[in-house]
């Protein structure tokens, strides 16, 4: 079994793409920690934080891929899981705060204080503990998947009505997070972490931290991920993609391959938002919004549905174009950027940056060995 997991990773692509995220994972804390601030290659803390956030998004885009790209899936409430693990991570932060908040209250966080709450909610309890708040991340949306997709495929629900249904969720539960009555800190969410795991949220050495772990668990998510669509599992999946009814009228139980792709992609985008949150330094409602879920998509179809690789490779390089965009004058044309991307990839890159690319060097290599073939032809023709 580990020898055709090894195989199922020997291709071209997994390799590259590991070699780059081993080389970020060493490249990166090394420039920042070693050379001094004034040196070329310096890298600022500032610049491995937006990164890391960059890789965060990556890893949601490759959770989204492995259901859009090889089950057919279109989710448009992916954003939802991705906030969810990152509220699960923020209460645990929150929880961390205790006497050094505004209010210095040693249970309550400030905002309870503040909307003179008297004590601590029962969904609390718990967060203070960083094992009881990493499994909430994996937890909370992984549960909510599956009620959701049990019900939606067991419904036979498909198609444009599905991702209208999963927007339909994120939207509710962005409109619920918003409340106040909720517990969440309303609008405002949660913010002013002050440490993890003991250390301090802001030193140069936890923001290394973080990008090194959010690199590894993106390598850890494409594995996984790479493992599954390889597997048997994964061309029973292609197949409910391409022919749902046919695979179903074969004998497979078309509902239980989806509920399972469609859980394991909301736990990976709940550890992706558990990730992007103490990086960031906030979360709020806002990350529900439907908007986010079909940016995830285009990110997804920019960079190549159903290649993984290119999953990661479009979020990164979508997010960089939108730092640049919406931090100088060209920032009111941004959205009108980001639809003409989504267009100009279903139009002329319908396989995406990674697809595309991936052709034109099969068909590179092609016109070589027919002109090899043709040479070897003309040097020895047939008696």
């Amino acid at each position: 079994m580990i020898t055709r997991a090894l195989f199922n990773l020997s291709d071209a692509g997994s390799r590259i793409f590991l070699a780059i995220l081993i080389a970020a994972a060493v490249l990166v804390p090394a420039s920042n920690l070693l050379l001094p601030p004034d040196h070329a290659l310096h890298v600022p803390t500032h610049i491995v934080s937006l990164v890391g956030k960059y890789l965060c998004y990556a890893i949601l885009a490759v959770a989204l891929d492995l259901v859009w790209g090889f089950c057919g899936i279109l989710s448009l409430g992916h954003a939802a899981f991705f906030a969810l693990g990152g509220y699960a991570m923020g209460m645990y932060l929150m929880r961390q705060i205790g006497t050094r908040g505004v209010y210095a209250d040693p249970i309550l966080p400030d905002f309870m204080v503040f909307l003179n709450w008297k004590e601590l909610p029962w969904f609390w309890y718990g967060f203070d503990n960083f094992l009881f708040a990493a499994l909430m991340v994996v937890a909370v949306p992984g549960l909510l998947a599956f009620v959701f997709g049990w019900l939606a495929f067991r419904s036979r629900v498909t198609g444009v009505y599905l991702s209208i249904i999963t927007q339909a969720m994120t939207y509710a539960l962005m409109l619920a997070f918003f409340r106040n009555e909720m517990g969440f800190g309303g609008n405002n969410g949660l913010t002013d972490f002050k440490d993890i795991l003991g250390f301090d949220i802001q030193a140069q050495g936890t923001r290394v931290g973080l990008f090194v772990a959010t690199v590894v668990t993106l390598a850890l998510t494409y594995v996984i991920c790479r493992l599954l669509v390889t597997s048997t599992y994964g061309k029973i999946l292609v197949a409910i993609r391409d022919a749902e009814s046919r695979t179903r009228f074969l004998g497979y139980r078309v509902e239980h391959y989806k509920l399972f792709a469609f859980v394991v992609s909301a736990c990976l985008a709940g550890i992706a938002g558990a990730l992007y949150v103490p990086q960031v330094g906030i979360i709020n409602p806002s990350e529900f919004a439907p908007a986010n879920s079909i940016e995830a998509v285009i990110w997804v179809a920019v960079g190549g549905r159903g290649t993984l690789t290119g999953a990661a490779l479009g979020a990164v390089a979508v997010n960089f174009a939108k730092s640049v965009f919406t931090t100088g004058a060209l920032a009111p044309y941004w959205l009108f950027v980001l639809g003409g991307l989504f267009i100009v990839s279903t139009l002329f890159l319908p396989k995406g940056l990674v697809g595309t690319a991936g052709d034109l060097i099969t068909r590179m290599r092609g016109g070589r060995s027919g002109d090899a073939e043709r040479r070897a032809t003309v040097a020895h023709p047939a008696e």
